[in-house]
């Protein structure tokens, strides 16, 4: 983690607004987000400013989709999981094969329809798992990387991930807990 935040607290970078959603996809409802916890508190960590961060009292909560048009964050993420057991052929952002084309279905909401981060492709799903796991700082790390992609450019989470998995797990590293709209290109 200090590997990102030393970098955010010396170079002091203009913090991009990120509206970050909890499960995007997993109900029809829109949009949960999170307060100054939890995924807010990553995104904070990587160098971002939460729209939600005064307005969400707890961990997560509701956010009305006007406010996230109003707030027209610089960025979003969307946190998934392979939710398939619960909610079956649901419209939420899987880990792996897929997630890219879940992930720009979730942007034809009209909370994010116009917003500058779709039309920037600055759309983003990560593992939802990641806030309740050790590797929570590989989250922050793939964070920090969308949030400020010069000040990070040397940063590899993916192999950070993949070097401690191969390490400290008896299952093979599979790819795919984060993808981004500009991976289309």
């Amino acid at each position: 983690i200090a590997r990102v935040t030393e970098v955010i607290a010396k170079e002091d970078p203009k913090r991009p607004t990120v509206f970050i959603e909890r499960a995007g996809g997993y109900s029809d409802d829109c949009c949960m987000s999170f307060g100054n916890d939890n995924f807010g508190k990553f995104v904070e960590m990587a160098g971002g400013r939460n729209i939600a961060a005064d307005l969400i009292p707890g961990t997560f909560g509701a956010l009305n989709p006007e406010q996230i048009i109003a707030s027209d964050p610089d960025q979003v993420v969307v946190t998934g999981g392979n939710w398939e057991a619960y909610v079956p052929g649901g419209k939420w952002v899987g880990v792996g094969p897929g997630a890219l084309k879940k992930l720009k279905g979730l942007t034809e909401r009209p909370a994010l329809t116009g917003i500058k981060a779709v039309e920037n492709d600055r759309v983003h799903a990560i593992w939802h798992q990641f806030y309740n796991s050790p590797y929570q700082f590989v989250a922050i790390q793939q964070m920090a990387k969308w949030l400020h992609p010069d000040l990070f450019a040397d940063l590899d989470a993916e192999a950070t991930f993949k070097e401690l998995h191969e390490k400290f797990l008896p299952v093979a590293y599979r790819p795919g807990h984060w993808v981004s709209l500009s991976d289309e290109q």
